[in-house]
């Protein structure tokens, strides 16, 4: 049976990426959530997809003083998994190509709250995952990619898949079939489809196998039960 998380929780009920979103997303009978981890200049950890506000205000030049207060940080969503055992897909955003120190500031904040079992990091980044292995091995990582990455024979999600050492690939819902789902069993990983919003498309993924099923819409995502 696949993991249903809500897509920055339940956005089209409530804001997303807000503890409202997230409890919404547990409320309606999913497992956990999705978000986004963006750094502000003080080095907060904020759950934001956007690199800005929609005021135009920069998040990394913000201190978390300056922080409207419906945007949660990461301890803050942390606290509340803890609370409501929910299952945490944190995706740290791609602010810069080299990694920083908001992967260690993730990890100990994950191991402060004692989520390292409970939670996958993901980013489209591998530098960011490959950083996190080196800091924390049993913190499970997640591959994000959005289109096939091929180099002549060579199917380069599955090569960096196993140079970040990952847990899961976590492919745009349309790339995932039955030779993918077969490469990733083959490596013991995982399949975690992301933004799946129809119910059409959750019954082919159910069919094929997949391990966890992200999306925006709660109740299309339970017929996968």
């Amino acid at each position: 049976m696949p993991l249903l998380l809500g897509h920055r929780g339940s956005p089209r009920e409530h804001t997303e990426n807000t503890l409202a979103s997230f409890q919404a997303a547990l409320d309606a009978g999913l497992d956990g959530i999705e978000l986004d981890v963006r750094r502000l200049a003080d080095g907060t950890l904020a759950v934001h997809h956007d690199a800005a506000l929609p005021d135009g205000r920069q998040l990394p030049h913000l201190t978390r003083a300056e922080l409207p207060e419906r945007v949660p940080t990461l301890p803050e969503v942390l606290a509340w998994a803890v609370d409501c055992e929910a299952y945490v897909n944190l995706e740290l955003k791609w602010e810069s190509p080299l990694p920083d120190d908001r992967v260690v500031r993730m990890l100990d904040s994950i191991r402060v709250h004692g989520l390292s079992r409970r939670v996958i990091v993901s980013s489209f980044n591998p530098l960011l995952l490959r950083a996190a292995r080196e800091l924390a091995p049993e913190v499970e990582r997640g591959l994000l990619y959005h289109r096939p990455y091929r180099l002549g024979p060579l199917n380069l999600p599955e090569a960096v898949g196993r140079w970040v050492d990952c847990a899961a690939l976590h492919p745009q819902h349309q790339l995932i079939d039955a030779p993918l789902i077969s490469m990733a069993r083959r490596r013991g990983w995982r399949v975690n489809a992301w933004t799946v919003n129809e119910v059409a498309d959750v019954q082919r993924l159910a069919a094929l196998g997949v391990d966890g099923l992200i999306g925006d819409v709660p109740a299309h995502l339970l017929p996968a039960r």
